[in-house]
């Protein structure tokens, strides 16, 4: 049986998730976007659908959908994982 980080990561898109918080450009199979991190004009944070991960070659920091929320929100693992189960119906 999964595990709910692995049940969360396979029902939600990462993309759709993104587009929330960011406007996302499409840079090939990628999807492109201001760092929320730090400031900057040029856009160097980049999605990769097919990973499910992001990661922002300005200021380096990089990861998957919990760790996105996690920094974001300022929020613990515990926290996010309650938060992203939630919105994709997954009973903790």
């Amino acid at each position: 049986m999964s595990s709910p980080v692995e049940l969360i990561k396979e029902k939600l898109d990462i993309v759709e998730f993104l587009r929330g918080y960011l406007q996302l450009h499409p840079a090939g199979r990628n999807f492109k976007a201001l760092c929320p991190f730090h400031k900057e004009r040029t856009p160097s944070f980049m999605i990769s659908p097919e990973r499910q991960s992001w990661r922002c070659f300005g200021c380096s920091a990089g990861g998957d959908v919990f760790s996105f929320l996690m920094k974001h929100e300022n929020i613990e693992f515990y926290e996010a994982l309650k938060t992203l189960a939630e919105k994709v119906g997954i009973e903790l």
